[in-house]
């Protein structure tokens, strides 16, 4: 991956707070259309048509759509949106890396954030974006899924290939290699510690997608696999995942959180619940933590 990709931020900002939707305030059938919706079940008019089943009252399904629709003004905290994100902590010279990897939608706010809380929690977090051969993130999440669905995920694969390859190289990196990633990202986390070994040290998969059972021997990395309770695609493939990790005596630890959707971590959507996501979180850091600043 080219160098102009990335941009360093030294970080000195205050967390913006405004009032959000927490997915318990939703009908789970809204939930389970804008799901639908965010991973191209469905289209936008066919979404817009079956919300039209919940506006009722004084609720509209222009106030329903509003709703469901990320709001990065939750997400924004600093620097703003770049093409890939480079983050470190104020001060030290050398810090273990985590590489974020996005949703199916590239770099937006939501995912920059995670990367600053990283750098806060002392990582040299990169963050960057797969649509860049496309432009970059287009400011909407819409449109930067279309975009994504045009790039072939081999391709992809190898962008985020090289970028952790990046880090375990990087001038300010110990060489310790971390991976954190979101649905998409979820399933490339599985994927990078199946092709590169000798790169991650830990991976920790939100609600992504499993790797073949015969690639699992190729894993190396300890895994902390995060799983949401209502998310019945994922969950499908989760079973024969473990069994393969405890066949072949693989480090992990999996978590699955009752009663949240797919995507619960992601703060600017209605789909995100703070208990669970809180929790999530803390497991993740502690988890980065143990296997790449011991």
């Amino acid at each position: 991956m080219r160098a102009h990709l990335w941009i360093t931020m030294f970080l000195d900002w205050e967390t913006l707070e405004m009032e959000r939707k927490d997915a318990k305030q939703f009908d789970q059938e809204v939930l389970d259309l804008y799901d639908d919706y965010a991973h191209g079940r469905l289209d936008r008019r066919e979404y817009i048509k079956r919300l039209g089943a919940f506006a009722v009252g004084g609720m509209t399904v222009q106030t329903l759509l509003s709703s469901l629709t990320p709001n990065y003004a939750w997400a924004e905290q600093g620097a703003g949106t770049m093409k890939g994100l480079l983050a470190r902590p104020a001060e030290g010279t050398k810090f273990p890396a985590v590489l974020v990897i996005h949703e199916n939608r590239g770099l937006n706010p939501y995912i920059e954030d995670v990367a600053r809380r990283l750098a806060v929690a002392g990582f040299l977090a990169l963050a960057p974006d797969a649509l860049t051969p496309l432009g970059g993130y287009p400011g909407n999440d819409d449109e930067g899924r279309a975009m994504q669905a045009k790039r072939e995920t081999a391709k992809m694969t190898e962008d985020f290939i090289a970028a952790a390859k990046l880090l375990d190289t990087h001038p300010l990196s110990t060489g310790k290699v971390g991976v954190v990633g979101f649905c998409f990202g979820g399933g490339m986390v599985n994927q990078l510690a199946v092709r590169i070994p000798d790169v991650i040290d830990a991976g920790v998969p939100f609600y992504g997608r499993q790797p073949d059972a015969a690639d699992v021997p190729k894993i190396t990395a300890p895994l902390l696999i995060q799983n949401a309770g209502l998310d019945k695609r994922i969950l499908a493939g989760a079973p024969a995942f473990e069994a393969a990790l405890k066949e072949h005596g693989k480090s992990f630890e999996a978590h699955i959180y009752p009663g949240v959707n797919h995507g619960f971590h992601n703060d600017t959507t209605p789909r995100y619940d703070e208990e669970a996501a809180e929790l999530a979180w803390k497991r993740t850091i502690a988890f980065f933590n143990e296997h790449l600043k011991s």
